[in-house]
């Protein structure tokens, strides 16, 4: 007979994940209008009460390239003031429980970081790039990919040295919007070299969303075979084609149990264009159309995660508030479609109920449940053709 139960075939399969937002940082960068810093401050902070223990809240490279984050000084600064200390105790939270992101592709950026961190408003953990593609890294950082291993190697030694840690990213796993596909054996190996050079966490990135649910089965069970600790993977997967929860389901199958999203899907490549003003974000889009891209939306992750029965800590129904908050905010239509279609409740929702029911089956004679006729048997007797 085939086993029912889900965790018996796939026993990596976590019950308790983590799940990162990354709205203020990704999220925001292929935004082409500035998103004022008290937007970002409050949809930040609301994240955290609503249960997001890591969240990436800015980007520390230079505001000429990516001026969405010109105020990125002001945000890491709020989120370690007094102001936000005291809400989080207020409601329970200790801010020590909570990790702070920002985004540091050069080493310009993760000298800035290193700077706050000794003001007393530096990010806990930064984040680096390679990708398995020399075109596509290339694109995002400008330097060959040898001159990068060196320059990230230097750079985490003296993050360090203050106490931050970094995330090395692996992109262009499934495939690449320049050059194309890419081997999944070439990712494998620089996730070790990230461990090698003294990175503390892998995120493992489909950028453009290429990736398939088998490949990215394959991918993490290969990765775990290697590197066999899930608390050091974080699976990061671009939705541009409706099949990203596939990508997410398939990484929980091979063992994965750190995840990230955005409210509204929102994200994609850094915006060339902002306000009125075009700026140089990484150049021309890749995209063939740039308004139906970003990652996995935060509210439906969710929401699929939550009626998996996999503990995630959130509170679904604030973070499905401030999905709807989010719209507002950007001025268009995002991708969710729980914040409209809400969760699936198992108490139904009487209120559509046609009327007149009850009367019908006290008119028949039939009893209250009754799902067949008196007279049937109880259970239904298959024609042979259709018998096992």
């Amino acid at each position: 007979m085939t086993e029912y139960d889900f965790w018996k075939i796939f026993s990596r399969m976590p019950k308790k994940v983590t799940i990162g937002d990354i709205t203020l940082r990704d999220g925001l960068q292929h935004e082409e209008k500035f998103v004022s810093t008290a937007a970002k401050i409050f949809y930040g902070e609301e994240m955290i009460l609503a249960g997001c223990r890591e969240i990436e809240l800015t980007n520390l490279g230079s505001p000429e390239g990516i001026p969405q984050f010109r105020d990125a000084q002001q945000v890491l600064a709020y989120f370690r003031g007094e102001r936000f200390k005291k809400r989080c105790e207020k409601a329970g939270i200790s801010c020590d429980d909570i990790t702070f992101t920002a985004v540091t592709i050069r080493e310009t950026a993760v000298d800035t970081a290193i700077e706050f961190k000794k003001r007393g408003i530096g990010p806990d953990r930064i984040l680096m790039m390679v990708s398995t593609d020399p075109e596509h890294h290339f694109a995002n950082s400008g330097s060959t990919l040898s001159q990068y291993w060196k320059e990230a190697e230097r750079c985490i030694k003296k993050a360090a040295d203050v106490g931050i840690k970094m995330c090395g990213t692996v992109s262009t796993i499934w495939g690449s919007p320049i050059t194309g596909a890419t081997k999944l054996e070439d990712a494998v190996e620089f996730s070790k070299r990230w461990l090698e050079i003294g990175a503390y966490d892998i995120e493992h990135a489909d950028h453009d969303g290429s990736a398939s649910a088998d490949q990215v089965y394959r991918y993490f069970s290969m990765v775990l075979d290697e590197i066999p600790y899930p608390e050091v993977h974080l699976a990061h997967f671009h939705e541009t084609k409706r099949i990203a929860s596939a990508s997410v389901l398939a990484a929980l199958q091979a063992g994965i149990n750190r995840f990230e999203g955005t409210l509204g899907g929102l994200g994609g490549q850094p915006t060339n264009f902002l306000d009125d003003c075009p700026v140089r974000g990484t150049g021309e889009y890749y995209y063939r159309d740039p308004r139906y891209v970003g990652l996995i939306t935060m509210e439906d992750l969710l929401v699929m995660i939550d009626e998996l029965g996999i503990e995630h800590g959130y509170d679904v129904d604030r973070v499905l508030w401030l999905g709807a908050k989010m719209e507002k905010t950007i001025g268009r239509r995002l991708r969710s479609e729980a914040i409209y279609n809400g969760r699936t409740m198992k108490e139904g929702h009487p209120e559509f109920a046609r009327p007149g029911l009850p009367k019908l089956i006290q008119k028949l004679g039939e009893e209250p449940g009754q799902k067949i006729p008196k007279d049937w048997a109880a259970k239904a007797v298959l024609p042979e053709k259709h018998r096992p």
